[in-house]
Order: structure tokens, then sequence, then C-alpha cells
């Protein structure tokens, strides 16, 4: 099965928490913060704006950084991914 989003959704899916500090300390799952960076899966067509078609700016495995507690996660076929909004992701990270 596949996603295919509507208007000005993107499907993102996150990448791996870290694991370690920058000092090298391991920290357990509990004590990880809810990633932020993840990469485009999907993207919709755009929304519409006074009757013009506005396209989404991303393009599907582009890395980006969201708002952190934004969207919807969804699990399809055992892989969960997140949609949400274009105006919820806050940058491309280069």
């Amino acid at each position: 099965m596949t996603i295919k989003p509507l208007a000005d959704r993107v499907v993102i899916k996150m990448l791996e928490a870290e694991e370690t500090t920058k000092g090298g300390i391991i920290l357990t799952s509990a004590a990880q913060e809810k990633p932020q960076v993840a990469e485009v899966v999907a993207v919709g067509p755009g929304k519409t704006v006074d009757g013009t078609l506005v396209p989404v700016s991303l393009k599907v495995g582009d890395k980006v950084l969201m708002s952190k507690y934004s969207g919807t996660d969804v699990k399809v076929d055992g892989v969960e991914y997140t949609i949400l909004r274009e105006d919820d992701i806050l940058a491309v990270v280069e």
C-alpha cells in the first residue's frame, strides 16, 4: 500500500534519534527527544489559492526540519510515517 497525500500535505519518515550526546554519553530511549529531522517520502500536488494551483516547494528525498509535535502519525506496512501540511515544515536541511 502507498500513501498519496492530498493538497499541500507532505508524507515524511523520521530519521533516527541520536543515541549518544556529543560528549559520548549513551541515552536511553526514554531520554531521547523526538527527532525533528525527517526525509520527504511523498508530496501532494499543492493547494489552490484564488483559483490558481500553488505547488508544494518540496520534493521527494529532501531532508526537512519540522515543528516538534506537528502532523499525524500513521503506520503503513510496518513503517511509521507522519503526514503534515507544508506550513508545518520549518526548513530544508542541506
